[in-house]
């Protein structure tokens, strides 16, 4: 059985500012996010990591590297969704521009494109399940940190428990915080906790 520590990056200075959209833009975290990793590393401390991994953005890196205090290694797979047009405002902003855009993500992710130009959910997904299922096949059990982002983590979050993607604003994943899944190599999925401070 694998344990799986998913937790989002610290607080960047886009965060701070209205959750202005950050997805490819490669930000660092502000000295309130390094406080946030260095929280989270005194929470899980007496965890031994069997494997760390990051999305290949430094706000994920740094986090992934201040939690654990170990090598890292990163994966195209769990970077941020690319927002297409959304990237850098905020949803009042973008919303004020095209409101269908929003209206038809979300009323369907899956299908339809974020900021109209980026990627849907379900190719998200996709990659995310991916990365996941290659974990699986290296290794029967263990403890592993995986270090994302609040829009990747949350759709894949909602996928595994079987959610309509739509749906996965439903719950939120906090800066530095830990949720903790586990895989079972018959495929099975328990979500065993959410924004968890251990």
């Amino acid at each position: 059985m694998l344990n799986i520590y998913l937790i989002r990056h610290g607080e960047t200075a886009w965060n701070a500012d209205n959750n202005r959209y950050c997805g490819r833009t490669d930000l660092p975290l502000t000295e309130k996010g390094l406080k946030q990793a260095e929280t989270l590393r005194q929470q899980l401390q007496s965890i031994t990591w069997d494997g760390v991994f990051s999305s290949p953005l430094q706000r994920a890196y740094t986090t992934a590297q201040i939690t654990t205090g170990t090598s890292v290694i990163k994966d195209d797979r769990l970077i941020e969704a690319d927002f297409g047009g959304w990237e850098k405002k905020t949803k009042e902003e973008f919303i004020a521009e095209n409101a269908e855009l929003w209206y038809n993500w979300m009323n369907d992710p899956a299908s339809n494109r974020a900021g109209g130009t980026g990627e849907t959910a379900t190719e998200i997904v996709q990659r995310m399940d991916a990365f996941f299922q290659s974990l699986q096949q290296q290794h029967t059990a263990g403890n592993f940190l995986v270090a994302a982002h609040n829009g990747v983590n949350r759709l894949f979050l909602a996928h595994k428990l079987g959610m309509p993607l739509r749906n996965y604003r439903m719950f939120f994943m906090e800066n530095s915080a830990a949720s903790m899944f586990t895989l079972e190599p018959d495929g099975g999925f328990m979500l065993r906790y959410l924004n968890s401070k251990f």
